[in-house]
């Protein structure tokens, strides 16, 4: 294993609906105590008011900001916070930068719960929403990376739990009883904490994704 298998990237931690990045505090003091740089950034508005790619841009342009250009990084986004994070890293070229991905309880497929709001954001995490279809539809993008879902199938906020599910990369089940305990369960710390220590990709990393990745949503994609 080389060096750069070994490294410890700084983790930039993405929150989900209704929450800021103060949500992650128990998480960002428990890798910070085994040695990682953490970030975490407020998107806003915070309630689903704007579309997930526009939440997504403000992730790419604090990743922008705080980040040297040859600086990799590695992503844990939390329910919504995993959505926005597929954005950036599937249509705004983070997957150039990004090397470890995580995601905790994100309605990948969807979640029925979006069907209480007809705020934009929310309309785009409902089950087959054009939104996720689109996302969904190069989602084998993600083997680049070493990618991670982690969920509970008791999760009342992702509905049906299983929709946390992708058909790339690894996955992490939890007997977790409540959707926010996911950030304050020692498990999923653990699990956490594992994930983001294991080897990256040993191959010369997206090499072709110009010709691969998708414009983003309003240029002409769907």
């Amino acid at each position: 294993m080389n060096n750069q298998n070994q490294q410890r990237n700084p983790v930039l931690l993405v929150h989900g609906i209704d929450d800021t990045g103060a949500v992650f505090y128990r998480m960002g003091k428990y890798l910070k105590q085994r040695g990682w740089s953490v970030y975490a950034l407020d998107l806003v508005p915070n309630n689903g008011a704007k579309g997930l790619d526009e939440l997504a841009k403000q992730v790419r342009d604090y990743v922008d900001r705080e980040f040297s250009p040859e600086q990799p990084l590695d992503v844990v986004g939390f329910s919504m916070g995993g959505i926005v994070s597929r954005y950036y890293i599937q249509r705004l070229e983070g997957i150039k930068r990004v090397q470890r991905f995580i995601t905790i309880s994100s309605p990948h497929q969807g979640t029925v719960i979006a069907y209480g709001s007809m705020r934009p954001g929310c309309v785009q995490m409902r089950p087959k929403s054009a939104f996720l279809q689109d996302l969904n539809s190069d989602v084998a993008m993600l083997q680049e990376i070493n990618f991670t879902s982690i969920w509970t199938p008791y999760d009342l906020m992702i509905v049906p739990a299983k929709s946390s599910q992708l058909p790339v990369g690894n996955e992490v089940i939890l007997p977790v009883a409540l959707h926010p305990w996911m950030l304050s369960d020692s498990r999923c710390l653990e699990v956490v904490a594992e994930t983001l220590s294991q080897p990256i990709k040993s191959y010369p990393q997206f090499a072709n994704i110009q010709h691969r990745q998708k414009s983003p949503l309003g240029d002409g994609n769907i």
